[in-house]
């Protein structure tokens, strides 16, 4: 009886994997797959300068309908300065249109490609997207453009298209191999995502190519006129790119800024198998501001650090550009590796990268320093509930008012040193590096984090991320353990 009621569950699940693999074969829903991709960009040396953007895409409807339409979410207008933008669908121009209201609101930055004829199934069509983009009002992490060099960040500068818009419709992912070309001047250098497939001069300007695969789709792209250290033949593990000649040694620098890169890719995990070390490039378009004055900045990119000229003028080898050059490295681990969701772009966005910071420091100058860097921060924290009211630190956004984001800040790292002192310091590197490797290109936010920590840690960690996020103040065993009970002195870990 025993023998017949195991054959007859086998029998079942049998059938119910057969089901299971016919569904993931037979669409379920309206959708479409992208065949074919190209990417390109060209700079056009204008005053002012401008990029040129061009996606070739070959479509295939593979679901249950015909399709009447096309949604694609471009680059925001006034953040990446996008003007003149054309659409063509199999060679015939193809006007975009706003989305109905509903869809529009949820989705500002997204256009909707009428298709005539409509799409049928199993049929394919080519899609040409091209615009230029030029003078962003948000000059930073997601672009830069000058006169002689430009940056393009890991996300928002290209089209990303969109399923339709129904139940169980899936996004079309991109095919395993992607084709991407950067055509610039002939006196550029040039350094972006992708395997390398050779370059190619035309005129005064070179067609560089690359073939991106599934580990290199965040497409980035930083090129301009530069100075390049160290020279053709010469070796280091750091690299500096400026517009003028640097005349003070960069090499004690350069050793520094890659002990940082090692201790992050130690602790929290290898990233591009073809990133050997870090850049740090000049932009004098990124901004930084202080008090209306001109400050120093830095901001990430996948191979390391685009800096501008008023950091750069700190000195190289100087405390001050060290501490800023060796922040923006943390956040292509924690920002630009993965990216955080709004309600988690303070909490993890910032305090990751704050925390890191933490941890290199403690690499370079042992545990004293981790101490002084608590400490430091408790008082900034102090200092920054003494000007306004505090929000739960969960609840804190980017776009929040000034006053309880500054507190938010200063509390954020110091909640991964609390996760660090609970799970333990070789549990907490694990934990995080495995969120990095699992989260790789996607979206991640509080429950990622206590997943992964979870997972390493075997701890149950609800009760510390509720303290932490959801109520006010510094948890006071915390307090204690750092802020110690005399002016200067600081509590021993």
């Amino acid at each position: 009886m025993k023998r017949n009621i195991s054959l007859s569950l086998a029998a079942a699940l049998a059938v119910s994997i057969a089901l299971f693999a016919s569904a993931c074969a037979v669409p379920l829903a309206p959708g479409y797959r992208i065949v074919k991709e190209s990417r390109e960009v060209q700079f056009v040396p204008r005053q002012p300068a401008q990029l040129q953007v061009r996606a070739h895409y070959t479509l295939q409807n593979f679901g249950t309908e015909d399709l009447a339409f096309v949604d694609i979410v471009f680059p925001e207008e006034h953040a990446f300065g996008r003007t003149n933008l054309r659409v063509q669908v199999d060679g015939q121009d193809a006007p975009p249109i706003n989305l109905p209201a509903g869809h529009h609101e949820a989705e500002p930055d997204a256009l909707r490609i009428p298709l005539n004829p409509v799409w049928g199934r199993k049929q394919t069509r080519q899609l040409l997207i091209e615009y230029t983009l030029g003078s962003p009002e948000d000059s930073g992490a997601r672009i830069t453009i000058g006169e002689t060099d430009f940056h393009l960040g890991t996300r928002g500068w290209f089209p990303e298209p969109q399923p339709p818009t129904r139940v169980l419709a899936r996004y079309p992912n991109p095919p395993k191999l992607v084709s991407f070309s950067v055509r610039v001047p002939a006196d550029f250098v040039v350094l972006a995502s992708g395997i390398p497939k050779g370059h190619k001069k035309d005129g005064d300007e070179v067609e560089y190519r690359f073939q991106l695969d599934a580990a290199s789709l965040a497409t980035y792209v930083v090129a301009g006129k530069y100075a390049v250290w160290p020279g053709q033949g010469k070796s280091s593990s750091t690299i500096f790119w400026t517009i003028q000649p640097q005349k003070d040694d960069p090499a004690p620098a350069a050793g520094q800024i890659a002990a940082a890169w090692n201790v992050l890719e130690k602790d929290f995990g290898p990233l591009d198998k073809d990133i050997r070390g870090p850049h740090i490039v000049e932009s004098r378009e990124l901004r930084g501001h202080l008090n209306g004055e001109t400050a120093p900045a830095a901001v990430a990119f996948p191979a390391g650090a685009i800096v501008n000229s008023a950091a750069l003028a700190l000195g190289r080898s100087s405390d001050e550009f060290l501490e800023i050059a060796t922040h923006a490295l943390a956040h292509v681990w924690f920002g630009e590796t993965i990216y955080f969701s709004p309600a988690a772009a303070v909490g993890m966005g910032e305090g990751l990268p704050e925390y890191a910071t933490i941890v290199m420091d403690e690499a370079r100058n042992g545990a004293d320093a981790r101490r002084k860097r608590v400490a430091e921060t408790l008082r900034r924290y102090d200092d920054a509930s003494k000007e306004a009211a505090e929000a739960p630190l969960g609840a804190v956004m980017l776009g929040d008012a000034a006053g309880p984001r500054r507190i938010a800040l200063a509390k954020a790292p110091l909640f991964f040193v609390a996760l660090e002192d609970a799970c333990g310091e070789d549990s907490m590197r694990i934990g995080l590096a495995h969120l990095v490797a699992v989260e790789r290109g996607r979206e991640a936010g509080y429950a990622d984090l206590r997943a992964a920590l979870e997972e390493s840690s075997n701890r149950d960690l609800a009760a510390m991320f509720r303290l932490w996020l959801n109520q006010k103040g510094i948890p006071e065993d915390f307090r204690q353990r750092y802020q110690g009970n005399a002016v200067g002195e600081v509590a021993q870990k």
